[in-house]
């Protein structure tokens, strides 16, 4: 999974194709503990780019997509959003991936 780097670059994935961001932060338990599958989850879903956004680093990104839960994720086709999984709630592997299937 790659690590957002900056805002343009936040712009160029949402542009470009089909990605998924995934924002959470280094002090969050929840998401420490889907980290150990997420690999799998990426290589079960090769048309979607994976990043990482931490919403400490990229707080703004998050008040301007209503990302006030961590972890928590959004998809987007070429700038259109697929879809959103956004809550404060501990997420299993079988959630998430049912929300990656319920965006094809």
């Amino acid at each position: 999974m790659e690590n957002l780097q900056s805002v343009q670059q936040f712009e160029e994935f949402r542009q470009q194709g089909k990605t998924i961001f995934m924002f959470s932060a280094g002090w969050c338990p929840d998401c420490r503990v889907i980290e150990p599958f997420l690999p799998e989850i990426e290589a079960n879903y090769p048309e979607y780019t994976f990043v990482h956004i931490d919403r400490d680093d990229f707080i703004d990104i998050c008040q301007e997509l209503d990302v006030f839960g961590i972890p928590s994720f959004i998809a987007y086709e070429s700038g259109k959003e697929l879809g959103r999984f956004v809550s404060k709630d501990r997420k299993t592997k079988e959630e998430i991936e049912t929300f990656i299937d319920s965006l094809k």
